[in-house]
């Protein structure tokens, strides 16, 4: 059960963060489906990748090491700049082949 809140959570956080950096970032927006989808995968996957950096997991609350509050939140804030990450790099490769 913990298992799939941290997931939503990581999902949840990602999209928000792809849709963040969609609105502030214009020429980096890949429309709102995009960065929803981008977005939840960077989310799930910079938080995995947070993970594997013992310093940086225990810095964002051992994210990724359990349900309590801390790790909740590292979950949160990792899937956040992951999802608006993986939405930069997604929209810059498609702008760069689409000339």
């Amino acid at each position: 059960m913990e298992a799939i809140i941290s997931i939503i959570i990581q999902l949840v956080a990602g999209a928000v963060g792809g849709n963040g950096l969609g609105a502030a970032a214009r020429n980096l927006s890949l429309g709102t489906t995009g960065n929803t989808i981008a977005g939840a995968i960077g989310g799930v996957g910079g938080t995995w990748l947070a993970s594997l950096v013992p310093a940086l997991a225990e810095l964002l609350g051992g994210a990724g090491t359990g349900m309590d509050a801390g790790a909740l939140v590292g979950q949160g804030v990792s899937g956040l700049v992951g999802g608006g990450i993986l939405t930069a790099i997604v929209a810059a490769v498609r702008k760069a082949t689409a000339k």
